[in-house]
């Protein structure tokens, strides 16, 4: 071989073959159970031991979700689309691990049942997620108990504020809300503080009777005892009798104020004492207060305003009257004070009338003494009050016969001879130092005068000696006498005149009538 002569050079390189795809792993089916039970924990352990790592976020994501719905927790709970959903989807992770896991070798645990027994242990994780949360959804339902509670006392505090009528329905309000806790949630902690909350509610509603407020406490009492019927769960102790005691008082003494007043609730309310609470202390004074009352009343016959008074008596009579009770000795008493009243009302109608008469209100004081007549025929005073009525008629027409008032005096040493020359039966009242009346009977043959004959300065009735005037002869003091002549039908007016009497003479007076009015000579 020369210099120049170059050899050649032959290179092969051997390039291996690639080795053949590895065969699928025996079919393990405690390995499938292990992925499976790992995969049930929501961390997607089975899926990391088989290097499934798109298949562990997802299960990450889902437990992230769930727990982004489910925390904090409330006291509703974990909404139920989402929990089934979750579930499903850890069902489905489970079934899907396990076919994996069937013929995919572990990494990291390679023995098929450390990892089921790993896979066990792991599942006390999402068991005690459980636990943990429904005791935090318990203390959750705790909270809004005891919110629900204090949204209760609010309305209480707010109420305490406003009057009775007002505030009933936030008291209604609140009283609900306190029986849906003792009801619905006994073994709450809100339930368990219902008790000491009523004793406020108690107070703040009877507040009115620790004012002395009594009239206004009664509603506010009579309201605080229908409250154990809205709160049948709950042990309201000696709360249950708290108002009776109160709302007696404030019966009591509300309807001793109106009685004292004159206002006619007394009755409604001595009713409902002696009804309610027939044997307390307050319903025993009730009597007495109105026996006094009517003792009270009495005492006004004999005072300026005897007619106020007589008015008083009468309606106490009628309000007594109405009055119920359950104890038959309270109910004959109540009927004797009944009685005294509209008694003494009666004897007290003379001094009203007197005092009628007095003032000028002779109708008045007419009607009055008229109706005592009527009504006390055999009084000491009858007498009396006949002639003051007669005065007080014959002193609408002519006032000046009401300057005095009658006496029980007659007779008298001046002869007045009284005439009717009228057709009608005539009334004859007169009054003065002496008080009466009598009646004339109509004259045969008399016949009522022409206004025109009347103003003739010859007339002169009572002068025609064939007729036989129907008269009456009385015997009167010396002073003036006021006369009224009036026609028992009462068609006509009445006529009137005023006779000053002198020793030493005899008066004659003579009615008659004309076709409109009356007139005496």
């Amino acid at each position: 071989m020369s210099g120049d002569q170059y050899g050649r050079y032959d290179y092969t390189f051997n390039v291996p073959p690639m080795p053949p795809t590895p065969p699928p792993a025996p079919a393990d089916g405690a390995r499938a159970v292990a992925v499976a039970v790992l995969n049930l924990s929501g961390l997607g352990l089975g899926y990391a031991l088989l290097r499934r790592w798109v298949f562990m976020v997802a299960c990450w994501a889902a437990t992230a979700v769930l727990l982004f719905v489910a925390l904090p927790a409330d006291p509703d709970g974990v909404p139920g689309f989402a929990l089934v959903l979750y579930l499903l989807f850890l069902a489905a992770a489970a079934a899907h691990g396990a076919r994996l896991g069937l013929r995919t070798p572990l990494a990291g645990l390679r023995q098929a049942p450390l990892a089921l027994g790993l896979g066990l242990l792991l599942l006390v994780v999402p068991a005690g997620g459980v636990v943990l949360y429904d005791s935090a959804r318990d203390e959750a339902t705790q909270q809004m108990l005891l919110d629900r509670l204090d949204e209760a006392d609010r309305l209480v505090q707010t109420a305490g504020e406003k009057p009775f009528d007002t505030a009933k329905a936030d008291y209604r309000k609140a009283l609900t809300a306190y029986a849906d806790l003792t009801g619905d949630h006994p073994d709450s902690r809100a339930a368990k503080k219902v008790p000491t909350r009523m004793k406020t509610f108690y107070t703040t509603v009877g507040a009115p009777y620790a004012q002395n407020n009594y009239c206004q406490a009664t509603e506010p009492l009579k309201y605080l005892r229908t409250v154990p019927k809205s709160l049948p769960d709950t042990d309201l102790g000696s709360l249950k009798t708290w108002p009776d005691d109160r709302l007696a008082t404030s019966l009591f003494e509300c309807a001793s104020t109106a009685l004292t007043a004159g206002a006619p609730s007394w009755a409604t309310q001595f009713g409902e004492l002696l009804t309610t609470f027939p044997e307390s202390p307050q319903a025993q004074k009730a009597e007495p207060a109105v026996a006094a009352a009517v003792v009270k009343a009495e005492k006004g016959l004999g005072g300026a305003e005897p007619c106020t008074a007589v008015e008083s008596l009468n309606t106490l009579g009628s309000q007594i009257d109405a009055v119920p009770s359950e104890q038959a000795d309270v109910g004959a008493a109540l009927t004797k004070d009944a009685q005294r009243a509209r008694t003494s009302a009666g004897t007290g109608t003379y001094n009203c009338g007197v005092d009628q008469y007095r003032d000028g209100d002779f109708e008045a004081a007419q009607t009055t003494m008229s109706e005592y007549v009527s009504d006390h025929k055999t009084a000491k005073n009858a007498a009396l009050a006949r002639k003051i009525a007669i005065a007080a008629e014959i002193a609408q027409t002519v006032p000046a016969a009401g300057k005095k008032l009658p006496t029980n005096r007659t007779g008298g040493s001046i002869s007045v001879t009284v005439q009717n020359d009228s057709p009608d039966e005539i009334t004859v009242l007169y009054t003065g130092p002496v008080t009466g009346s009598f009646t004339l009977k109509g004259c045969s043959g008399c016949k009522a005068y022409s206004f025109s004959s009347t103003i003739d300065p010859n007339f002169e009735p009572c002068s025609n000696s064939s007729r036989n005037y129907p008269e009456r002869t009385i015997s009167l003091p010396v002073g003036t006498t006021y006369f009224l002549h009036k026609p028992k039908d009462g068609l006509d007016s009445p006529a009137s005149d005023t006779a000053k009497l002198e020793s030493g003479y005899i008066y004659t007076e003579c009615a008659y009538t004309t076709q409109s009015l009356g007139s005496l000579s």
